[in-house]
């Protein structure tokens, strides 16, 4: 069956914009689940937003993601960890870098929205959230892609939702590089990497992918895991 596919709508704007550094734009602004999400999360195992931050925290963040990126400091992504980490770009072909809370940076105002989200998702959806990690990923077009598979890895210390957040302004169809969801028993659904679009899914029950890249495209993913995680 043909993929369904998410079209992009217009942003809202959910923080306040106020003086004072980017680390600023978003204070005041809170996040909470509307019931379409909370029902989309436990029937389907996953729901996206259009709009997370706003325009002008979306901007800011985006411009801080594509300097960090240009900097050079991201490194090639691998597969698996621990013992079988290996490096294969026939599976995974991104860059990427962990993010953290930085005071006053709009990556640092991101990384406390992902917060809470996570309390959010709690709250709303019983997922008895905790630590997250949050990472920078960086597609550098020419067909790289990321195949199927499951954010949760086998064992105790696993992760139970993620979250990304896309930093493409202008992302058109001949870019490719869309996000592909495999919900259980369900066609599969496309979603297109644009600026400030939100994706949440159930992290041990939703396998997906990123289809080839034909242009640079950035994400930033926020793991999250049980409380009881180490």
């Amino acid at each position: 069956m043909a993929p369904e596919f998410i079209p992009f709508r217009a942003a809202r704007v959910w923080g306040t914009v106020r003086p004072g550094g980017v680390g600023t734009l978003l204070e005041g602004a809170r996040v909470e689940l509307s019931v379409q999400e909370v029902e989309a999360l436990g029937a389907r195992g996953y729901f996206t937003r259009p709009a997370f931050l706003g325009d002008a925290a979306a901007l800011a963040a985006r411009a801080e993601a594509l300097a960090r990126a240009e900097s050079g400091v991201l490194h090639a992504a691998g597969i698996r960890r621990g013992a079988d980490r290996t490096l294969d770009t026939r599976v995974r072909g991104d860059l990427i870098g962990w993010v953290t809370p930085e005071p006053d940076t709009a990556l640092g105002a991101l990384w406390r929205q992902f917060e809470q989200l996570g309390q959010a998702l709690s709250a709303g959806a019983y997922l008895g959230l905790g630590r997250f990690d949050l990472q920078l990923a960086c597609y550098p077009g020419g067909g790289a892609h990321y195949s199927r598979h499951f954010d949760a890895f086998p064992g105790k210390s696993n992760r139970r939702a993620t979250a990304i957040w896309y930093a493409n302004p202008d992302w058109h169809a001949e870019h490719g590089g869309l996000l592909r969801l495999h919900p259980e028993g369900e066609s599969p659904v496309d979603v297109p990497p644009r600026l400030d679009t939100l994706v949440v899914f159930l992290s041990e029950r939703i396998e997906h992918e990123v289809l080839p890249t034909h242009a640079h495209r950035l994400a930033l993913t926020a793991w999250f895991y049980g409380r009881d995680a180490g």
